[in-house]
Order: C-alpha cells, then structure tokens, then sequence
C-alpha cells in the first residue's frame, strides 16, 4: 500500500470516487456496498474503479483500484467490483463516456424487475435520452451483462439492467451521478403515476426538442 506522498496513480479520480460514493448511501441511491462507480483517464488509459464489498464509509484512495483496459489490474491491493468488465466495454467503445455510476436505486430497480422500458413521462429524462431502454437479463459481473448493458444504451446515457439496478455515464461522474438522480426520479414518477391511471408520455418530436434545448441548459 503506497504512502499519501507516494506518487500513487490517478489520485484526482481516486478522490472523487470516494466522494461519490458516500453521496450514493447519503441520497439513498443504493444500500450497503451495492453499486460500483469508475472512471476513466482516457489520455492514460486507465481506469479507477471502486473495491468489490468495502463499506462506503470506509473506503480510502487506497482502496481504489487502477486497471487498464485490458482488465489487468495496474495498481492496488483490493479486488475490483465484480463489474469491471462493465465499465471497461463502455469505455473501449464509447468515446463520450469517461465515468460511469451504477447503483440499485428502489425505483428505477423495480422497473428492471418488470423488465419495462422507462418511458418520457417527465422531460428530466432527456439528460440521458428520448427514454430508457432496459437490456437483456445476464448474471452480473459476466461479459455478457457488459454487451447487453451497452447495445441498449445506444444513443443514450442511461440503462436500466434486467432484475439488477441501473447504469449511466457521462463525461464526468458529476454528469454521470447527476443522470442517476435523475433517471430515480423520473422512475418514481413513472411508477407513482401508474398507480394512478395511465401517465400521458411526451412523444419523439417533443423529446427532440427537449434534448436540443438541453444542450444549452445551465452554465457552461
């Protein structure tokens, strides 16, 4: 185990990661060691992924793992999170993903359960596309999970995983964390709704121009 003053690899991610981690149990976006965030230094092609089975609370900087795209581990002594292969098929195939959350959030899960799509309901989930697809059942941690995950993510920034929880990514685990929250909320909508009657979905049109204006959503 490196010392602090040791030059330990990727450190800024390494931060980050145990920041947004505690964020994940402090807004009840998963429970227990549930989930696995990571992300990538695309310019060293590397990636930081948290620890298989460590309390959030209790995960240090050290305890983040550096592997490469290979699935090699290049730095730490801990075991990666059984979902490895997850993040890194979407960061050897997508070129607009360098972080990825994902978590088994209650209501978004529930939906992965019915094995449903999440549909537009609300106009929040144009953060991560025209709806939410949800990919074909895998057992977790296998390849297979990591292709189905990312064929139904095309074109979007989110999925939901069969019986499993949900994923997303973005440029940055601020975009990719923000995209969580928002793909929770839209589901408990989504499900609150229905209780209720039929909710009334915004059609692609509309959801086209949602994603334009969302473009230019915010400060930059």
């Amino acid at each position: 185990m490196k010392a602090l003053g040791d030059k330990m690899l990727l450190l800024d991610e390494r931060k980050l990661l145990v920041e947004y981690g505690k964020k994940l149990i402090e807004k009840n976006l998963t429970k227990g060691t549930s989930g696995n965030l990571s992300i990538f230094n695309r310019e060293k092609k590397l990636f930081a992924i948290t620890p298989s089975g460590i309390d959030y609370f209790k995960t240090q900087i050290e305890d983040i793992v550096i592997m490469d795209l290979n699935g090699n581990v290049v730095e730490g002594n801990r075991k990666p999170s059984s979902e490895y292969n997850l993040h890194r098929f979407f960061y050897e195939n997508r070129n607009d993903i360098d972080s990825i959350v994902h978590a088994h959030t209650v209501y978004s899960t529930i939906l992965s359960c019915l094995r449903v799509d999440l549909p537009a309901v609300h106009y929040m989930i144009a953060s991560a596309g025209k709806d939410i697809r949800c990919a074909e059942y895998a057992t977790f941690g296998t390849e297979e999970l990591a292709k189905n995950a990312y064929n139904a993510m095309i074109d979007r920034k989110a999925v939901l995983l069969s019986n499993h929880g949900v994923l997303t990514g973005g440029r940055t685990i601020s975009e990719a964390f923000s995209i969580l929250e928002d793909i929770e909320y839209v589901s408990e909508l989504y499900i609150k709704a229905k209780n209720i009657g039929e909710p009334i979905i915004i059609d692609d049109k509309e959801m086209d121009k949602i994603i334009e204006k969302f473009k230019t959503y915010g400060q930059k």
